[in-house]
């Protein structure tokens, strides 16, 4: 049976979140943790498959970093971080510290955080997978470690959704794909401009490593194409 940590200290959004978590998937074991010394004695204790926590604790601002930190020494725990802290600010953050996604507070609805939650849950429980690698090693990607993908041996930041289409169009490199297939990935959204948001993200954290990044071709009214350095 699958067990999950939830640390975060308002008690109602801890009772909604897990909830959310017994409803998705019934029968899980959920523990609640409040605070961070409570927390920190708990991953050191028990083996949890994935820790949903916020980022400040109390008075702590940034006790949810001191949590990752001692999650990641220990089990590499696949953690969601669920935080009022800006995603624009706090994302690449928390993805530099390994953490595997993050939702900021009252942006996202019900649907969205079980969605990302059972993804990860679903990604820790499959055999993992060699990484695949990219022509001329440029682009590596692992769908079980997040701390992939990697680009020219640098990480790339990016949400898991972002992740998904990221590793269909370089798994079928040189091919289109169209709208409809990536409609199949992103599961909500399924319409075109948001796929588009999805792809311009990709392109926006591959520049922040190589402002000179063009490997994802737009083929108009079709969909989209990743094309390696030597086929350009």
């Amino acid at each position: 049976m699958a067990r999950v940590a939830v640390i975060e200290d308002d008690l109602p959004t801890s009772n909604q979140l897990r909830a959310w978590i017994e409803s998705a998937r019934p029968g899980i074991a959920v523990d609640q943790w409040f605070s961070r010394d409570d927390a920190e004695a708990a991953i050191a204790r028990e083996r949890y498959d994935l820790v949903v926590l916020d980022i400040e604790l109390g008075r702590e601002r940034h006790a949810g970093v001191a949590i990752i930190n001692a999650i990641n020494k220990r089990h590499a725990t696949p953690v969601l971080v669920v935080s009022a802290m800006p995603a624009t600010i706090y994302r690449s953050i928390m993805k530099a510290l390994d953490a595997w996604d993050y939702l900021q507070k009252a942006t996202f609805e019900e649907a969205d955080f079980i969605e990302t939650f059972l993804e990860i849950l679903r990604s820790v429980k499959e055999k993992p997978e060699p990484a695949a690698a990219a022509a001329s090693d440029e682009l590596s990607m692992d769908p079980l470690r997040q701390r992939t993908p990697t680009w020219r041996g640098h990480r790339i930041n990016l949400p898991l959704t972002a992740q998904r289409i990221l590793a269909v169009l370089f798994a079928r490199r040189g091919q289109v794909v169209s709208y409809d297939e990536l409609f199949e990935v992103v599961k909500s959204g399924r319409n075109r401009d948001n796929i588009r948001k999805h792809v311009s993200t990709i392109r926006d954290a591959f520049r922040e490593i190589d402002p000179d990044f063009a490997s994802i071709e737009n083929i108009p009214m079709r969909g989209f194409r990743w094309a390696d350095t030597e086929s350009r």
